[in-house]
């Protein structure tokens, strides 16, 4: 579709005429967006439309963008998104009017929002709201929570539609006819959206509902019952007055709800509902969306009307009259009145034929309309009957699996019934057990009555009944052992002295059978009644005694009993007591570790203005990393302190952190402190405040690490404060490199060693013109010196004009050998740090011939001073060496280009000696011509002049060992910079040389 028709399309559905949208416009917008895969084209025309001036353009724009949002192409919600917000505002501000279209748009921008909103937050819901019941299961994951969110934003989604519903049909006059006019139709006509989306909404919502209540308290959903009702009164209603408008009639076909509501709380009620289905003709439009008509279309009609009447015609006449059915002056016998009446009897048939096909049409639209409506109908039904089905098979399978656990259940009864009986059995088996032994028992005392009266073996009895009394006095003997041997282990194991009870009572068993064995050798015994009586009586004070004895044995061993018991209290006891040591050391232990970390910090920040650290000037980098480690150190303490206050006897992590973090903070306030030596004086002076003040956080964050204190009272997040500021002075303090674009790395390398080039040949030229202005204007002495130290510089600019042509062939030799098939551009942007290390090289040699020349120039003047003559040849020296070391850190060794490139290093140096030397002796010459005169002067001037003189030694002395330690850190810190910025550091480029390494020293 050509943009420039959907164009037009929008301007003609959104204008300022207070009509209904024709569907045509709005069908074209839909397809349009179809074609586009999106809502590019509509935003764009929008966006032009005064929508925020001109209520009746955002009516209409509301009304479009709604048929938009429910049948155009899905990622027309996508490119709305952006502009939600200014919906948003232009709803607030609409709702300010009271009058007109102002609450209107108010209210229908609410509802655009939410729409978008929620499409938004579920996309599984299409546009149109239509979905299966299988789809809206799957839009809620089986989640009881989803499925009850879901069914809050459906309730609050179809209160803006009722919103709007109720507020359009409030602003209408209902006493007129309203529906026929043209601003009353404006108006309803978005309502058809509405009630499309209201349809959908109301049937989710029942469907939803009775999910819910399968399977949460009816308690639970009382609100959702509740806030359902209410709509449901307001949908019936609204529903009811929109089937009554003679609008919507030959529009939509309006469902209507049922009387009463669905009753949630009874589950078969769901087979009950039906959905209300919305049924739009396919031939019904409003009257102001009719479709035009082209002249085609009207060519056909006509023709088709035409052809109508000439088949009629033929029928009623005949075919001879087909071919000029009006030229009746052919037709014999029939006059022109007759034709006449025979023409208007044709037109009422052919107009009672048209009425009886119009009437056949419209009772066809409506047989379709009514089947198309029972179609949706059995639909629904069936769709429920298959729920209904799910259901049912859902429920036979949960009895099945309840059958099967029935099943199981009845068989642990029986198994449990039939442990039952055997242990019934067993105990009735015990019973009689217990019947025997207990005869067996009576049987033996009636032996035993029947023993006292038998006094055969007397004599024999008693002879064994000493033995007995013997036995029993060694028993009772081994008895007070056994005892004793109770005693001393009683505290060690009760189990003992349980077994040495049972022994005891064996024992005494024995005792008893030993006895009854004398009561039956008393049966064969002959002895006298009276001495047997006797010794039975003896024998039974001897059990008697056994039986006290027994007693007695357990009075003790209760005591034992008491006495291990009293032993477990205070061993008890002692627990608690070691718990309670063991969580005071703890406590001890970690107030100790505090106290020695905070003297740490302390010591740290006691040393922040010692003298022993002005010399120690540190890195900005070692600080930095110092600060990503306390960082990482106090995530760990907080951590380990939490694991502490969880479980006290985890105190090993939380100490180690408190330790760790003590010396990290100590080196951070060093390395801090060390790094400030180096920075400029307001960073200096604003990183060394930011570690004090870290220092004293850290203390106080410290202070506050206490056992009971909870976690709220150890907040980390002024030491982290403070540590960002000393990361950010700290990544200030980094050092830059060139400002170069790597792209311009490799044509600058070219520019300045052709500049270095020129500078040599321009010093050449200056030291040439001031040989000659000295040989002009200079005789004698001075124009020895002249020529002397004028040809040494000449010598030398020739040695580095040598220098830098070999520099540039081995640097080409390099790159030809490294780029590989990369541009020499791309293999100096890729070298960036040795590239930037040759410009600076160059830099330093051009400058070093530029200041040298000017020094040899004040010199020849007389103006200038030797020294820095001999000063800035030493420098260019050494620039020249540290071209020659930039140059050669990338060659080959085997490479006849470094032979030269060394070559031509050697002859540098012998140059800058020459000049050395030349300035030297000039210097020399120069002074002998300017000697004193003391040959006027008496005893006491000599005297002051001498005492002037050595006060002079002893300043300039004091000065010269000020001015070489004020050198040193000057060359140190250039070194560093200079370092820092050309990559030294990084090993891809090359160290500045010493003056010692560049210039040999010469007498």
């Amino acid at each position: 579709m050509d943009v420039s028709k959907m164009t037009v399309s929008i301007n003609k559905a959104i204008n300022t005429q207070e009509v209904a949208v024709k569907e045509k416009h709005a069908r074209t917008c839909i397809l349009g967006t179809h074609h586009e895969k999106g809502a590019q084209t509509f935003w764009s025309v929008v966006n032009r439309l005064p929508l925020s001036s001109n209520a009746m353009l955002c009516w209409k724009f509301c009304h479009v963008f709604h048929k938009l949002l429910r049948d155009g192409h899905p990622n027309v919600l996508k490119d709305s998104l952006r502009y939600k917000n200014e919906l948003s505002d232009m709803s607030r501000m609409w709702g300010h009017l009271s009058e007109g279209y102002g609450q209107l748009c108010s209210i229908y921008l609410k509802l655009l929002r939410t729409k978008m909103e929620y499409h938004t937050k579920n996309p599984r819901f299409p546009g149109n709201l239509q979905m299966s019941d299988r789809q809206l299961d799957e839009a809620g994951e089986s989640d009881v929570n989803n499925f009850f969110q879901l069914t809050v934003e459906m309730f609050d989604y179809l209160e803006c539609e009722l919103n709007l519903f109720q507020t359009v049909f409030n602003s209408l006059d209902m006493s007129r006819s309203v529906s026929v006019t043209t601003a009353g139709q404006c108006r309803l006509a978005p309502l058809i959206q509405v009630i499309l989306d209201c349809s959908h909404l109301y049937d989710y919502t029942v469907k939803l509902l009775f999910k819910l209540h399968s399977c949460l308290p009816a308690d639970t959903l009382q609100g959702h019952r509740d806030r359902f009702m209410e709509q449901f009164t307001k949908l019936k209603d609204l529903f009811l007055r929109s089937s009554n408008l003679q609008y919507f009639k030959r529009l939509i076909q309006i469902p209507q709800l049922p009387e009463n509501p669905p009753n949630f709380l009874r589950a078969s009620a769901l087979s009950e509902h039906i959905s209300p289905v919305v049924v739009i003709p396919v031939e019904a439009s409003s009257p102001d969306s009719e479709p035009v008509l082209e002249k085609d279309d009207l060519m056909d009609m006509d023709a088709s009307q035409q052809n109508l009447f000439d088949n009629k015609f033929d029928d009623i006449f005949g075919s001879s009259f087909s071919s000029d059915p009006f030229n009746f002056n052919s037709q014999n016998g029939v006059n022109k009145d007759e034709k006449d009446h025979l023409i208007e009897r044709l037109y009422r048939e052919i107009s009672a034929l048209r009425a009886q096909l119009e009437s056949v049409k419209t009772e066809s639209q409506r047989a379709m309309l009514q089947l198309k409506g029972r179609v949706s109908e059995l639909e629904a039904e069936l769709a429920e009957q298959q729920h209904l089905g799910r259901q049912a098979a859902d429920d036979c399978e949960f009895l099945r699996a309840e059958l099967d656990e029935l099943k199981k259940q009845r068989e642990d009864t029986e198994k449990a019934q039939r442990s039952l009986t055997e242990i019934e059995r067993k105990a009735q088996a015990n019973e009689q057990r217990y019947s025997k032994l207990k005869e067996k028992y009576s049987e033996l005392v009636q032996n035993h009555a029947d023993l006292l009266r038998k006094n055969a073996e007397v004599t024999k009895q008693v002879s064994m009944a000493r033995q007995a009394q013997a036995d029993l006095e060694r028993e009772k003997k081994e008895l007070q052992d056994s005892f004793e041997r109770i005693s001393d282990q009683a505290q060690r194991k009760t189990q003992e002295q349980q077994e040495v009870l049972e022994s005891l009572k064996q024992e005494l068993a024995t005792s008893r059978q030993e006895l009854q064995l004398l009561h039956g050798n008393l049966e064969t015994s002959a002895q006298t009644e009276a001495k047997c009586t006797a010794q039975v009586t003896e024998l039974e004070k001897e059990r008697d005694s056994l039986t006290s004895m027994v007693a007695g044995r357990e009075e003790e061993l209760l005591a034992l009993r008491e006495q291990l018991e009293c032993s477990q209290l205070q061993l008890a006891s002692a627990q608690e007591s070691m718990c309670q040591l063991a969580k005071d050391q703890r406590k001890a232990l970690l107030l100790r570790s505090r106290k020695v970390v905070e003297r740490m910090v302390q010591e740290a920040l006691s040393q922040l203005e010692e003298p022993t650290l002005i010399s120690c000037a540190g890195s900005t980098e070692h600080l930095l990393a110092k600060v990503k480690s306390v960082s990482s150190c106090i995530e760990q303490l907080e951590k380990s302190r939490s694991q502490h206050l969880a479980c006290p006897e985890e105190i090993s992590d939380l100490l180690h952190s408190v330790m760790l973090l003590g010396h990290l903070t100590s080196d951070t306030i060093a390395h801090g402190s060390s790094t400030s030596l180096r920075a400029p004086p307001e960073r200096a002076d604003s990183l060394t405040e930011a570690c004090k003040e870290y220092g004293r956080e850290t203390l106080a964050y410290l202070a506050s690490l206490e056992e009971e204190a909870p976690l709220e009272n150890t907040d980390s997040t002024a030491i982290r404060s403070c540590l960002s500021r000393i990361k950010a002075i700290g990544e200030e303090l980094l050092p830059r490199g060139l400002d170069i674009k790597q792209e311009e790395l490799g044509d600058l390398v070219d520019k300045e060693m052709t500049a270095t080039s020129a500078a040599i040949e321009a010093a050449t030229a200056r030291i040439e013109e001031m040989l000659s202005k000295s040989r002009a204007g200079d005789t004698g002495v001075k124009l020895e010196v002249n020529e002397r130290i004028l040809g040494s510089c000449t010598s030398l600019m020739q040695a580095i004009q040598v220098l830098i042509v070999a520099s540039k062939d081995l640097q080409r030799e390099i790159v030809e050998s490294g780029r590989g098939t990369a541009s020499p551009k791309e293999f100096y942007a890729k070298n960036s740090r040795w590239t930037e290390g040759l410009i600076s090289a160059s830099k330093a040699v051009g400058w070093g011939a530029t200041i040298m020349v000017d020094a040899a120039d004040l010199v020849v003047q007389g103006r200038g001073k030797f020294e820095e003559l001999l000063v800035c040849s030493h420098e260019i020296a050494a620039s020249t060496a540290q071209l020659v070391a930039a140059s050669k850190v990338k060659a080959d060794k085997d490479s006849p280009n470094l032979a030269r490139l060394q070559q031509a290093s050697r002859g540098v140096n012998q140059a800058t000696a020459g000049v050395v030397a030349s300035t030297i002796s000039g210097k020399s010459q120069i002074e002998e011509t300017d000697h004193m005169d003391f040959s006027s002067m008496t005893l006491t001037q000599i005297k002051r002049q001498e005492m002037d003189s050595q006060v002079r030694v002893l300043e300039l002395e004091n000065e010269l060992q000020k001015e070489r330690q004020k050198l040193g850190e000057l060359r140190k810190k250039h070194y560093e910079l200079a370092g820092v910025a050309e990559g030294w550091e990084e090993g891809t480029g090359a160290a500045p040389p010493t003056l010692q390494e560049a210039v040999p020293e010469k007498d």
